[in-house]
């Protein structure tokens, strides 16, 4: 029988840090009239004032990151003037009652740490070199606060769910760091996670400002009701079902993936990244290997490296909410490399924009758009040849329909899309 330990000890309210007032204007993405001279030819819009709602930029290139992180969130190495020290031990849950800062540390087994505090209070977990493993339960558990931070100190931390879950009374968890409220990780260490089912879930808000994780599990790796947003850190997961995954099935205005910054690895059975509304990246040096690479029903990829391998779609704009489907390109540098079949480097169930960056994109069927498509800027790379056209494919992977529009070129590819006829379903065609 496992003893339940109770640490209520009331720590003075930690100070409030003011949010982080950052600069409106995102200086990293460039705009289609500074990208590159692709091989000699002057690239529409490298000149040309394009309307902002015509090409799909819209406010997309603004700097959000104060909108989404507050100045604690990205603060790596917590103030542990007044932190209670705490130690794990063997068949021994910790339930944290009260706000603060709690530095754990261990090893322990059949063990929970359960923070349960007020509605409005936010806990602290730093971990300085924990391991935690279990059968059937969370090793770290949030069932109430206002918002949990777990911080690695410069140490290895390791937490395992080896078997199936059990329920919390009407609560199914099922992460082997399971938060019903928002969460935050950072800090400077390392954490690896493994579990039977997700790896780590909240039920509202999921944020990674820094330090190294690893996910290995069978289901979703980095799941989130309301929103998944990275800005720093070392991210590696490697699961049978989605990397990143955000929606919410009783509320499909919810659901957003966002990535600001740092390095994030993903190999997956299903999605690379997944997000009921949109899909957004500034910056960061991401790498996909999955069926489908990134799903969302809005996807701008605004900046960073991407190299995506898919044996589905390598980006696919789907309606999945009440926003208009599109998948705009501003910036960055986005590979695809597509395997065989009925596969799509880049499908929009809408509208495409390439307005600037580099797009390049190896398989038998690059684009495929059901609204219209426009190119302001940038490069496109099809099979190794650069191109200033963005071709709408038809069943069979022929390149007779309906072309996108090009330099001075006229929109095609009425929305709706043709559809190959009796007989389709190859290369290109709509599943």
């Amino acid at each position: 029988m496992k003893k339940m330990i109770k640490r209520s000890i009331i720590i003075a309210a930690l100070a409030v840090l003011a949010a982080l007032t950052l600069a409106s204007c995102f200086g990293n993405v460039s705009s289609p009239a500074a990208d590159e001279n692709s091989g000699g030819k002057t690239v529409k819009g490298s000149n040309d004032a394009v309307s902002a709602d015509a090409v799909g930029i819209s406010a997309d290139v603004t700097d959000v990151s104060a909108e989404l992180l507050t100045e604690r969130d990205t603060i790596q190495t917590p103030d542990l003037s007044e932190a209670e020290n705490i130690t794990l031990a063997d068949g021994e849950d910790v339930e944290i009652t009260h706000e603060g800062v709690y530095v754990l540390t261990g090893t322990a087994s059949d063990a929970a740490v359960i923070v349960n505090a007020g509605k409005e209070e936010d806990v602290q977990l730093v971990a300085d070199g924990i391991s935690i493993t279990n059968t059937d339960f969370p090793g770290i558990y949030v069932k109430c606060a206002d918002k949990v931070f777990i911080t690695t100190t410069d140490t290895e931390n390791s937490i395992t769910v080896t078997d199936s879950f059990r329920a919390d009374g009407e609560t199914e968890t099922d992460a082997a760091i399971f938060s019903k409220e928002d969460l935050v990780l950072n800090g400077v260490g390392s954490l690896s996670v493994s579990s039977t089912k997700n790896g780590i879930t909240s039920k509202d808000d999921l944020k990674i400002t820094g330090g190294t994780l690893s996910v290995s599990c069978t289901a979703d790796a980095l799941e989130a009701n309301d929103s998944v947003v990275i800005s720093d850190g070392n991210i590696t997961v490697s699961t049978r079902k989605d990397g990143i995954h955000s929606e919410y099935d009783e509320d499909s205005s919810v659901g957003s993936v966002t990535i600001l910054g740092g390095t994030v690895d993903i190999t997956a059975g299903d999605d690379g990244i997944h997000a009921t509304t949109t899909v957004r990246i500034d910056d960061g040096d991401i790498t996909i290997d999955a069926a489908e690479g990134i799903e969302g029903t809005q996807v701008t990829i605004n900046g960073g490296t991407i190299d995506i391998t898919a044996s589905d779609d390598g980006i696919n704009g789907a309606r999945k909410s009440s926003l208009a489907v599109k998948v705009v390109f501003n910036g960055g540098y986005t590979k695809i490399t597509m395997g065989q079949g009925d596969t799509d480097g880049v499908d929009s169930n809408g509208d495409l924009y390439i307005n600037g960056g580099t797009v390049d994109v190896t398989g038998q069927s690059p684009f495929d758009y059901d609204g219209t498509a426009s190119y302001n800027g940038g490069t496109i790379i099809v099979n190794g040849e650069e191109t200033d056209t963005i071709t709408n494919q038809f069943a069979g992977g022929g390149h007779g329909g309906m072309q996108g529009e090009g330099p001075g070129g006229m929109p095609g590819g009425a929305p709706g899309g043709m559809q190959g006829g009796p007989g389709g379903g190859g290369p290109g065609g709509r599943p």
